[in-house]
């Protein structure tokens, strides 16, 4: 008799916690806040961490000075945001290589904040007169 009741808890002890591992698992995928567009809900929850992680990036000194310098743009105008630029690739040299395009995306922005007519009054020879290319193309 002993061995028969040996036999069924050992067979309880590998069963039961299978069976309620399964049930519980069945009964939260049952509840009624899962909710019909869970599989939707869960993809756009994914969906949305990855660009929270992409966006977690450190961002390249390039991105970051073009960003601060149309916003001093908007602040004040394209000749303080042209001085600046100025100095900081002077103050930082590796950021040469980046100075027309921030130039460029300077006139352009400048083109939609004032106008062509008031962003071109601002043009100078900053970064090979990339300011002026960017005012001619936004403006054109």
């Amino acid at each position: 008799m002993t061995q028969t009741a040996r036999r069924i808890g050992r067979s309880l002890a590998l069963v039961l916690p299978v069976v309620l591992v399964l049930s519980g698992t069945l009964a939260v995928t049952t509840v009624p806040w899962a909710g019909q567009h869970s599989d939707a809900r869960l993809l756009t929850a994914a969906a949305e961490a990855e660009s929270v992680a992409v966006q977690a990036k450190p961002r390249a000194a390039h991105d970051v000075l073009r960003d601060r310098l149309i916003a001093e743009m908007k602040e004040s105008d394209p000749g303080a945001a042209l001085t600046h630029l100025q100095r900081a690739v002077e103050d930082s040299p590796s950021l040469a290589k980046y100075c027309m395009s921030i130039a460029r995306d300077l006139g352009a922005a400048a083109v939609r904040h004032y106008g062509p007519a008031r962003a071109q009054a601002y043009s100078r020879p900053v970064c090979d007169t990339s300011f002026a290319g960017g005012v001619a193309s936004a403006a054109g």
